[in-house]
Order: structure tokens, then sequence, then C-alpha cells
């Protein structure tokens, strides 16, 4: 895999930021806050946890909803995005919620799983594309936002960093003795 120049920088302002941005997250109360961010509705928060819960669903472990990611996201885009982003994030809630609901004829929040997922899909898969196909207009830029939220705040989470994935010291401890089990195929 060759990495340009561009996206090295773009990984290292990433981790600069996250590295910047890890007390404020630490600090924040996602989860059991009564008022949302600026701007943003309890609907809207409803809508960013489908949203979130639709890109990492509960399985054996819970889904991005369990760890309120919607209010993450909406902390994330009023305190670190600027105005343009900012507008295209509130433009992009708006426009899944439109799109859904004339598609469907039922809200994001009230349809099923498999509709949603498909849907959330369909726009993914216009990010690859330089411009999309019906209007000729750029890639919407709002889902790679929601998307990259999604699993910065999900992995950050105190449930996900504590329960699901909890962390190991490095390097840990030696264990030299350790009984030798043949792996289990898989299917």
């Amino acid at each position: 895999m060759q990495l340009s120049r561009r996206e090295a920088i773009v990984r290292l302002a990433l981790l600069m930021g996250a590295s910047f941005v890890t007390p404020r997250l630490q600090a924040a109360d996602f989860g059991t806050s009564s008022t949302p961010p600026d701007g943003f509705t309890p609907a809207d928060l409803a809508l960013l946890d489908e949203i979130g819960d639709t890109i990492i669903p509960p399985t054996d472990v819970p889904g991005a909803k369990a760890v309120g990611i919607g209010a993450f996201m909406a902390m994330m885009v009023t305190d670190c995005y600027a105005a343009p982003e900012q507008r295209a994030f509130r433009d992009g809630m708006t426009a899944i919620a439109r799109s859904f609901r004339t598609r469907h004829g039922v809200d994001f929040v009230g349809a099923a799983a498999a509709d949603r997922t498909i849907f959330l899909n369909e726009i993914n898969a216009a990010l690859r594309q330089p411009k999309t196909a019906e209007s000729g207009a750029p890639a919407p830029k709002y889902f790679r936002i929601m998307r990259e939220l999604t699993i910065l705040g999900y992995f950050t989470s105190e449930e996900v960093a504590t329960k699901v994935r909890p962390w190991i010291e490095v390097p840990g401890r030696y264990e030299g003795n350790v009984p030798y089990r043949k792996p289990a195929r898989s299917r």
C-alpha cells in the first residue's frame, strides 16, 4: 500500500488533533447530559444516534447508540469544525432525513435497520466517486464527517475502552511456557 504525501499529512494531522482533543473528550459527559449542544435538538441527536447505530450496529457488544454517539457528534461538530463544515453537517442531517422519508415513507429513526443500512451504503458509495451521478455535484462530505466521528466516538467511549476493548499494558507480561492449541478453522 502506497501512502501519498497528502494522505500522510492528513493522518498526522488527525493524530495531532486527537492528542489535543482527548482531554476534552475525557471531561465530556456524552450520554447523560440533558441539554444538547448549541443548535441541536433532541430529535437531531436521535437521528445522529440512529445514523451511528447503523454504521456500528449492536452485536454481542453495544452499538454506537448505546455509547451516546449522537451527543458526541454534535459536540465535536459544534466545538471542532469550521462554519462551512458545520453547515454541511447540518444540511446533511436534513438531507438524510428528507431523502429517506421520501424514498421509504417513514422517518429514518423508526425505519428497519436493513433499509437504513442500504440507504447509508448508497451515500457512502457516492464518496468514492468524484461527482455524484444525478446532479454532477461533489460527493456528500457530510457523511464522511458522520462516519469518522462515529468511529472516533465509539472507540474512545468509556464503555468500549473499558469493557469491550480493555487496555492492556505494553509490553505486558511475558509468558514463555504457554501450551500450544491448534487454532479452529473458520468456515
